[in-house]
């Protein structure tokens, strides 16, 4: 897996993208909603395939864990909000799945894969600090180990910034 800071031109970490996404409940999820927590902002190609629905249900068994750290999990594919509705049910995923239908959000996080007339959402992870800045960002996941490895990196972040331990 490869796991990298980005930074822009001046050596800081880079802006995250803004967006405003629906997710699978209707409601509207914009990035500066979620200022003042960690983001875990992961994409992923398709809604209850295998590896998709590994990856979802190691961010639901640890999502506690990710909370007690300050930090919100958000889903985002192509797939619309009726196909994320279904998806979230069947596997009990209590974090936002946002449908990015025009596939701009994947594009401007350069996770947007496209295959001739296909679009998906390439497999990316971002982890964004509380002031939206691109503090990780992940490529080549596996889906099983995925969350536990976002996990360990922003437990070591907060350390870092000497944020106050994780709460019970």
């Amino acid at each position: 897996m490869k796991s990298t800071a980005p930074q822009h031109g001046t050596g800081h970490p880079a802006a995250a993208p803004e967006f405003a996404l629906v997710d699978q409940h209707g409601v509207t999820h914009r990035l500066d909603d979620y200022r003042g927590y960690w983001v875990v902002l992961y994409f992923y190609p398709r809604d209850d395939t295998p590896g998709c629905t590994r990856e979802a249900c190691a961010f639901r068994d640890t999502l506690v864990r990710f909370r007690r750290l300050g930090s919100r999990v958000l889903g985002v594919s192509l797939d619309d909000r009726e196909r994320h509705r279904r998806f979230a049910e069947k596997h009990q995923l209590a974090f936002p799945l946002l449908a990015d239908r025009t596939g701009q959000v994947a594009q401007a996080y350069g996770a947007l894969w496209k295959l001739g007339p296909l679009r998906f959402a390439r497999r990316r992870t971002f982890l964004i600090d509380p002031e939206g800045f691109i503090a990780r960002s992940y490529r080549g996941l596996r889906p099983r180990e995925h969350a536990s490895r976002v996990l360990e990196d922003l437990e070591r972040l907060r350390q870092a910034a000497g944020a106050a331990p994780e709460r019970p």
